[in-house]
């Protein structure tokens, strides 16, 4: 049914908002879409897609000023979408689930702190074939709408899992086999090592790379060559460089 209006107002909480990331979430089963909001004012063929879905799954629509959506963000492009919580899967089901590929790879991530690199970096999991992402309970960040937003819908993609220890998850990792490996600038080049599977890669926060006790529990650190002209570049952008070069040994 398309409403005109709805009388409760809905809490920032377990909001969605861009058109690809809506869009994105109603195609996967992973989260219950609990109702739709579209803008009076919002136009196009993805809107058009959206509408047309969420009627075949029976899911509420509501048509709302463009300032109601403003509450959210200022880059709501019409639509926003009240969704469940994201489901984190527990570490062992993900490593069971992981194993049942050829290839299994997982990405660990220590300390991402931005929701923009966050959200960027599950987009880069996804497009690389990664099996799933492993993200710290502390001082770090977990998904939230932002991170929707900036991976485009990805994390309806891919399992997650929260840990409250990183170096005991990882621990569980070795004990199943895993490999792993750290992003960490000055060590082995990624052109020269030759990794193995089951893989875990590390990356590390934004601005201090990875912790101390993180990389003595590395089995491999590894490293992007680069020019001498820039520190090194971004969590998001060299997650992007290393799992594109993992994905070739991946299809090879």
């Amino acid at each position: 049914m398309y409403t005109k209006n709805n009388k409760k107002d809905v809490s920032f909480e377990n909001i969605v908002f861009g058109r690809n990331t809506v869009l994105e979430l109603l195609k996967a089963t992973r989260r219950t879409v609990n109702k739709i909001m579209v803008s009076k004012t919002a136009r196009g063929s993805i809107v058009s897609e959206i509408i047309n879905i969420a009627k075949q799954k029976n899911i509420a629509l509501h048509s709302v000023p463009p300032e109601k959506l403003d509450k959210f963000s200022q880059q709501s492009q019409g639509i926003a979408a009240e969704v469940s919580p994201i489901d984190y899967l527990d570490l062992l089901d993900l490593i069971n689930r992981a194993k049942h590929s050829i290839k299994p790879l997982l990405v660990i991530l220590d300390g991402i702190e931005d929701p923009h690199n966050l959200g960027a970096i599950i987009r880069n999991c996804v497009a690389f074939g990664a099996d799933g992402v492993i993200i710290p309970k502390w001082r770090a960040v977990g998904v939230n709408e932002v991170v929707a937003k900036s991976s485009a819908g990805a994390i309806e993609h891919i399992p997650i899992s929260k840990v409250s220890n990183l170096n005991q998850a990882i621990t569980l990792l070795k004990d199943n086999n895993f490999w792993i490996v750290g992003a960490e600038n000055g060590s082995q080049t990624l052109e020269t090592i030759d990794l193995s599977f089951p893989l875990a890669v590390i990356i590390g926060s934004e601005g201090f790379g990875l912790h101390d006790l993180t990389k003595k529990n590395c089995d491999y650190l590894i490293s992007i060559p680069q020019k001498s002209t820039i520190s090194s570049l971004n969590a998001s952008c060299a997650s992007a460089v290393i799992l594109y070069e993992i994905s070739k040994r991946l299809n090879s």
